[in-house]
C-alpha cells in the first residue's frame, strides 16, 4: 500500500538543495505560461519537492499560500509515479488567476510528462 505523506524526506529544505537543481546542466523542465517545473538528479531514493513563489510574481500572501498548498497536494498524490528526482516548481504571475481546478489539471498534466523521465542520467 502506498503512503501519501509529505514528510521532510520529500522536501527540498536547504538553499544547497535548490542550488543543485539550478546549477545542473541537464535539468529537465516542463512548463506552461503559468508555472515551470525543473527536475534534476538527486542522491535519495524518492522524489523531492521545492517551490519558489516570488512576491514579485504573486503579490498577496493568501494567493502565494494557496498556490503552494495546491502544488504540495498535487505532488503528494503523484509522488509514487514520479522518478527519484528533485523537482522545483516556479510560479509565474498568471498562476494566481487560475482556479483550483485549473491549477490541479495543469499540475496533473505536467507531473504526467515528468513521470516519463529516466531514473538516473
Amino acid at each position: 500500500m502506498n503512503k501519501f505523506a509529505f514528510s521532510r524526506e520529500f522536501r527540498l529544505l536547504t538553499p544547497k538543495h535548490f542550488d543543485s537543481i539550478f546549477q545542473q546542466p541537464h535539468t529537465h523542465r516542463a512548463g506552461s505560461q503559468h508555472l515551470t517545473i525543473l527536475a534534476g538528479n538527486n542522491t535519495v531514493n524518492n522524489p523531492r519537492l521545492g517551490q519558489t513563489v516570488p512576491k514579485k510574481q504573486i503579490k498577496l500572501a493568501v494567493d502565494r499560500n494557496r498556490f503552494k498548498r495546491l502544488v504540495r497536494e498535487s505532488f503528494r498524490l503523484h509522488q509514487h509515479s514520479l522518478p527519484a528526482k528533485d523537482f522545483v516548481v516556479i510560479a509565474r504571475k498568471s498562476a494566481k488567476d487560475l482556479s483550483n481546478e485549473e491549477l490541479r489539471a495543469l499540475l496533473h498534466k505536467l507531473w504526467q510528462r515528468l513521470s516519463q523521465l529516466p531514473q538516473k542520467k
